[in-house]
């Protein structure tokens, strides 16, 4: 099928209208609520229809108030399903919206057959928590979208799967994006869908031709526009949208991959260098009367660029009317079961067969940090004596494993401010569950630095 105009449900900041520029697909509308995110629609895409709210899409497709797209695309919240979320699923009402997105590629194929058009391409993206989610939203998700009648129950969801429905065929495929030329680790599942003449897996799945590669090692030090840089690993833990404001709470607090040392100095990631690591244009995000935080909110809720740039040229180049998987491969005919008169093929390993399914493309490609990194930070970005001390505090409250150079660096920033001082400033902000009815100063095995000759050096 040749795909020609695409709808856009939860478009965030449009990371699919940045990565498809070179694909000649249209975009016809947008779908999108939040405030930021809206105006960054806005601003680089003044001419294309933001619809608000999705729920309103099935009656405006019926009712011929906007295009029936060749494709859909989209990431209904993740909020529901992710680790960092209340992991609700469809309790939550922003996992029920997964469920909508399903309504309306339902109302979008029956305005397309009336028209004598094929059945809409379908393009979602999700946190890989889905696959485990306790209310099987993700079985619910495709059960709805293959058009069976009763829901595939299965606690755990593989990695890779495909589904050939009475109504949809449907792949999915859980990929790495540092393997698509941005230095972070972020896991997301892929879903591609499509008519019984479509065969999605073409567009996920690989022909396996050679050994993968794994990330290779990088230079943790480096110089760069005159700076000194210092890195703690050479790929980043994944941008989380709470960034901006919770900065020293994640594991990436401990292991100091959301961290760089610039000329000794420690500090977070810029909201220009976080645009780097997702694959946007520089400033991508950075329009009047922005914040930081609004940046880190909409950058770490987008999707990669590259990633998503890597199936969409699949979409135009990969032909799509006859599967790559061979129905004589006895190694997914083992994996395969008879579910309502479909077929559901689980295919949870690395590679199967000849076909790669793995989260490492065929051709991965590699970037340092060193590509990443910027020299003109805020400096409010930089972690105050205080800021490093108190995740110090925090791992020995929680016992928690820290970098063991991180460990070193932040001790060495702090103390450029009296360790009397640190603790003065530090109790002027309320103190979490692990810190009550601990007097830090007396206790050494929770507090183990505070015996430290500390300088103003």
């Amino acid at each position: 099928m040749k795909i020609k105009t695409v709808g856009s449900i939860c478009s965030g900041i449009e990371a699919a209208s940045v990565a498809w520029k070179k694909c000649g697909f249209e975009f016809k509308w947008f779908s999108e609520i939040a405030q930021f995110p809206s105006s960054v629609l806005n601003h680089h895409y003044p001419n294309i229809k933001n619809l608000g709210d999705m729920n309103n899409i099935p009656k405006m497709i019926k009712n011929k108030e906007i295009e029936a797209p060749d494709l859909i695309c989209g990431g209904t919240p993740c909020q529901a399903f992710s680790f960092a979320g209340l992991q609700n699923g469809l309790k939550d009402e922003r996992g029920n919206l997964t469920l909508k997105f399903v309504d309306i590629i339902n109302a979008n194929d029956e305005i397309r057959l009336k028209d004598n058009k094929q059945r809409t391409v379908v393009f979602w993206e999700n946190v890989e928590g889905v696959l485990k989610d306790k209310t099987n939203a993700f079985g619910c998700l495709i059960s709805y979208l293959a058009g069976l009648n009763n829901i595939i129950e299965i606690k755990k969801w593989p990695n890779a799967g495909i589904i050939r429905g009475p109504k949809r065929n449907i792949a999915w495929r859980l990929l790495d994006a540092k393997y698509f030329g941005v230095p972070q680790q972020r896991k997301r599942l892929y879903l591609i869908a499509g008519g019984k003449d479509f065969y999605p897996e073409n567009i996920l799945f690989e022909k396996h031709t050679h050994e993968l590669k794994e990330f290779p090692k990088f230079e943790l030090n480096f110089e760069k526009y005159g700076h000194k840089y210092e890195i703690f690993r050479e790929y980043t833990d994944c941008l989380y949208a709470a960034y901006g404001t919770k900065w020293n709470g994640n594991a990436a607090a401990t292991n100091g991959s959301l961290f760089i040392v610039q000329d000794k100095r420690i500090r977070r990631l810029t909201p220009l260098e976080c645009e780097r690591l997702m694959g946007f244009p520089d400033n991508y995000t950075n329009i009047k009367n922005c914040r930081n935080t609004n940046r880190y909110q909409a950058i770490g809720n987008s999707w990669v660029v590259p990633v998503i740039s890597w199936i969409g040229q699949n979409l135009i180049n990969v032909d799509t009317s006859q599967s790559i998987i061979d129905d004589t491969n006895f190694a997914f005919a083992t994996r395969t079961q008879t579910i309502e008169n479909s077929n559901l093929i689980v295919c949870n390993d690395d590679i199967i067969g000849n076909i790669n399914c793995s989260k490492i493309p065929e051709n991965p490609i590699f970037k340092s940090m060193e590509t990443m990194v910027e020299a003109d930070a805020d400096e409010k970005l930089y972690l105050s004596p205080v800021g490093c001390y108190g995740i110090i505090r925090r791992k020995n409250e929680r016992n928690l494993h820290i970098n063991k150079r991180l460990e070193t660096v932040l001790l060495d920033n702090s103390s450029k401010m009296k360790f009397e001082d640190i603790e003065k400033q530090s109790k002027k902000q309320k103190r979490g569950k692990y810190s009550n009815d601990i007097k830090i100063e007396n206790n050494p095995n929770i507090f183990p630095y505070s015996n430290l000759e500390i300088s103003n050096a």
